[in-house]
């Protein structure tokens, strides 16, 4: 089997050295190259035809935005982007560009290498196109009714890996006046939550926010979990957050948040999930089938990893597969109704 490819671009070069001896403890990873800037970077992309590129944000010269615009515009390659917590809007940014992920800079060291060698061998497999700019809000109409702040249906998404970029396409599709809450778990690091969020209230009509601690839903706002936490809706239709588990592998839990919409809100829940690894959200999102709610999982094709969606599919719990541009459409036609 070939090696994987890897291009680490880092204006620090102890931040070069830690992730290249990280990433060396594994045999079928290899170090092709190194830059120092963005536009080392392109230069670098263009020639060594590196499997996968591991980018820094703030550099000289050239920024990591920029050069991921132009590495995803002429020579397509997964990215990963490893960045300092204070970049967190700006990391996001980088991946409506086209980079597939982050990961912080602390995560990156020898005692948690297993994690952070395995994204980074499942992100280099796959297949990235040209990115093309994403599309302007669709601006579906969605038939007049009364704003109920105390809606008697909720929206619960489940969410990992490419899922910033595929939750930004249904959020900035949704219209303002949307009459019920969404609750969103997102695999996200610690402390880049609020970062997510303020990304994608500058893209959305609705009020988005980080979900706090006892909150009633209302509608016509998203609610994103931090990952410190796992949120759940109580009996009171308000926020639970609740103690994570030292030993949980996924942060926050898209099964329990789900498994709480079905539990209070019954059939008049709408469970969604969408790309990324592993197996979270399928036995939350299952709970919702059971209880007669919609369930509704995004396509193989525009998927960046087609994982946990493709458990949920398989399991038999889903009742609609969609493209990513479809979800909000089919959510707005199920409201309007």
């Amino acid at each position: 089997m070939a090696p994987i490819r890897v291009l680490i671009v880092d204006d620090s070069c102890l931040a070069q050295e830690l992730i290249s001896s990280v990433l060396s403890v594994d045999k079928q990873i290899q170090i092709v190259g190194q830059a120092t800037n963005g536009r080392e970077a392109i230069e670098k992309t263009r020639g060594l035809k590196p499997d996968i590129v591991l980018m820094d944000i703030e550099m000289p010269v050239m920024n990591g935005i920029e050069a991921i615009e132009h590495i995803m515009a002429t020579n397509a390659v997964p990215i990963l982007v490893v960045t300092a917590q204070s970049d967190a809007h700006t990391a996001y940014t980088a991946i409506s560009k086209g980079a597939l992920d982050l990961i912080p800079k602390p995560d990156v060291n020898l005692n948690s290498s297993h994690e952070f060698i395995r994204k980074v061998k499942l992100l280099s497999e796959i297949k990235v196109i040209t990115h093309i700019k994403g599309k302007q809000a669709l601006n579906i109409p969605l038939r007049p009714m009364a704003l109920d702040k105390h809606s008697d249906r909720i929206i619960a998404i489940a969410s990992s890996t490419g899922g910033p970029r595929a939750l930004l396409t249904i959020f900035s599709t949704l219209p303002g006046d949307l009459p019920c809450p969404i609750v969103v778990a997102q695999h996200i690091p610690d402390g880049f939550a609020k970062g997510l969020a303020d990304w994608f209230s500058r893209s959305s009509q609705l009020h988005l926010k980080l979900a706090e601690q006892g909150e009633s839903l209302q509608a016509g706002v998203i609610y994103i979990s931090p990952s410190e936490s796992n949120m759940e809706v109580n009996s009171a239709k308000r926020i639970s957050l609740v103690e994570r588990d030292p030993g949980d592998i996924y942060r926050p839990s898209c099964d329990i948040l789900l498994s709480s919409a079905a539990r209070i809100y019954g059939n008049k829940s709408i469970g969604i999930i969408l790309t990324g690894m592993g197996h979270d959200g399928t036995a939350g999102i299952k709970n919702i089938y059971k209880a007669g709610g919609l369930t509704i999982a995004q396509d193989e094709t525009t998927s960046s990893i087609f994982g946990m969606n493709k458990v949920a599919i398989e399991s038999g719990c889903i009742s609609k597969i969609l493209t990513i541009d479809e979800i909000a459409i089919e959510v707005l036609r199920i409201l309007s109704i």
